[in-house]
């Protein structure tokens, strides 16, 4: 088999090609460059797509004696991924880079090439398993990436390969130790990888400017002041500088983002707490359901998972939850699990404190099929 190995620099991605020359397989390796400014882009484990790294993944490539490319996607990533950042907080929503990398970059340009240029493949650094077109969770739960990868069409996952999917990481460093991979001890990149210095609001301050509104109660109290909706997201509890006290003396949360009134809204954690959450555009690698179903949901990248009733509706699909969680937050991934598989996804685009998570369902609806 002729296949793409995408090497980031890191130790995940070494190893993942490294298993694949161990197959036998043709691999050729590939680096994205996917800065304008790759100067700019690592500040110790933060950040990614520094030169720094397109050396470790070519020195990576030499010690398993494969070719190497490095492939300019900057164009693409900067609109794909970075514009579509700023537009969904612009809009009151809460995004996933990653996510939206894996759909419009890895699986989407850098496979649509890889495939014309003849290569069966893509191979990749993602915990994660796939077999028989099925994704699943990693063995490792603590570095599980299928909840990102959820957002791949069939297609692309005929033609994605995840090796690391049956290691922990500590079995990823500790081979790429035996390999003499200087990259075994390289730590992990974390949060947003285009933000090197982690200040999220700041990034966005200075490209979206400040648009001064009101912080306000469930009832349309004016508590305090912002100088922007887009530096919040659901769930937020810092940061508020409120100047009404709750009466209660209990802490406040964002409870929504209204950026068309241009205010937030704020209240107590039971006022955060949502048992029924909305999904719009759903994309399925099970069969196409025609009925409601019992499943496990996961609304973000890391926890956040619960089991629940999901129906098919018209614009997308609603999952009733058995167990409340606070800080849903309207553009991250509704992704529906049966047990470790991945059953599909949708884009969350809201949620509701609908029937009670801990009492029987008592709607028709919920019992057909």
């Amino acid at each position: 088999m002729k296949v793409l190995a995408a090497m980031s620099g890191g130790v995940d991605s070494a190893v993942a090609a490294a298993r694949a020359v161990a197959a036998g397989w043709d691999v050729t390796g590939v680096h994205l460059a996917l800065s304008r400014q790759p100067a700019t882009l690592r500040t110790g484990s933060r950040g990614c797509c520094s030169r720094e790294d397109a050396h470790d993944a070519r020195r990576t490539a030499d010690i398993l004696g494969i070719p190497f490319y490095v492939w300019d996607f900057a164009e693409r990533f900067q609109a794909d991924v970075i514009d579509n950042f700023i537009e969904e907080y612009q809009a009151g929503r809460t995004p996933n880079p990653c996510l939206r990398c894996n759909e419009q970059i890895k699986f989407s340009a850098l496979l649509d090439r890889a495939l014309a240029l003849g290569f069966d493949a893509v191979v990749t650094g993602h915990h994660a398993r796939l077999a028989d077109g099925w994704l699943s969770r990693s063995v490792d739960a603590a570095k599980d990436q299928s909840y990102v990868l959820a957002v791949l069409t069939r297609e692309q996952l005929a033609h994605a390969v995840f090796p690391l999917g049956d290691s922990t990481k500590d079995e990823v460093r500790a081979e790429a130790a035996r390999l003499g991979l200087a990259v075994a001890t390289k730590p992990d990149s974390h949060d947003i990888c285009f933000i090197a210095d982690g200040d999220t609001q700041g990034f966005l301050a200075s490209r979206l400017g400040e648009r001064p509104g009101d912080i306000v109660d469930t009832d349309g109290a004016v508590l305090g002041a912002h100088a922007g909706t887009h530096q919040f997201t659901v769930g937020q509890r810092k940061g508020l500088n409120l100047s009404t006290p709750s009466p209660t003396g209990e802490p406040r949360y964002v409870l929504s983002i209204q950026p068309k009134s241009n205010t937030v809204v704020v209240g107590s954690a039971a006022d955060l707490e949502v048992t029924e959450v909305r999904g719009e555009r759903p994309l399925w690698i099970a069969d196409v359901p025609t009925a409601a179903f019992d499943c496990q949901v996961q609304l973000r990248a890391h926890g956040m998972v619960s089991a629940a009733r999901v129906h098919l509706e018209a614009d997308g699909v609603r999952a009733e939850l058995r167990q409340s969680q606070r800080g849903v937050a309207a553009g991250q991934a509704l992704v529906m699990y049966d047990g470790d598989r991945v059953l599909g996804s949708a884009t969350i685009a809201g949620a509701d404190n609908g029937p009670r998570a801990d009492r029987p369902f008592q709607h028709s609806a919920v019992n057909a099929g």
